[in-house]
């Protein structure tokens, strides 16, 4: 089911569970029959989006506040693609492998396009196709990969609370506290709330 919101974002931003292929992990990936997943589904796994004016961003209203609220005081930019980023081949292969961060990933793509992949409470892969505009923010501790679609070009605002960490920590890495936490939030939350509906 396509996403029911009525901001615009679904135009900028797309979620799908993917096949199994180990084609290009640049292609889309749909399954088939393609079975897409509402924004408000991946809301529930943490998955923020928003869709915001990404010609204006120095002096974009909607973005300072989203800042202000959520504490995002640092904030580069990196272009990714076969150009502009050192070691790419060696980079896209560091992204496209499954980690966590003990921190929120918030990315905001304000040229190109690209994938991030995460998995759902069933350890299914869903893939989020964002576009010029989407802004997303990943929480701490989720499982997680990013690659470039065919368009082999994004470039990509990142946003921190206070200094910038880029740290991954490559699958398993269950001990962390960052993993139980979301784990405790995100999905033995939605295991509870099934068997209460199942008991009901």
């Amino acid at each position: 089911m396509r996403a029911s919101c009525t901001d615009g974002r679904e135009e900028v931003i797309e979620a799908w569970y993917m096949d199994d292929s180990d084609e290009d992990q640049r292609l889309p990936h749909h399954r088939d029959p393609k079975e897409f997943v509402s924004l408000d589904h991946i809301a529930e796994l943490g998955v923020l989006s928003w869709r915001l004016d990404a010609d204006n961003y120095e002096t974009d209203e909607e973005l300072k506040k989203i800042r202000e609220a959520r504490g995002y005081s640092y904030m580069d930019f990196l272009k990714v693609c076969p150009e502009k980023l050192p070691n790419y081949e060696e980079k896209i292969k560091c992204f496209f492998e499954e980690h966590l961060h003990i921190d929120e990933e918030i990315r905001y793509c304000v040229a190109g396009s690209g994938y991030f992949d995460v998995r759902d409470q069933d350890d299914r892969w869903i893939r989020i196709s964002v576009k010029k505009g989407a802004m997303i923010v990943l929480p701490a501790g989720i499982y997680h990969r990013f690659t470039l679609d065919s368009n082999n070009y994004i470039e990509a605002m990142r946003l921190f609370v206070g200094d910038p960490v880029w740290t991954p920590f490559n699958r398993p890495h269950d001990h962390l506290p960052a993993r139980n936490e979301y784990l405790e939030t995100f999905v033995k939350k939605d295991v509870s709330n099934q068997a209460v509906d199942a008991a009901a």
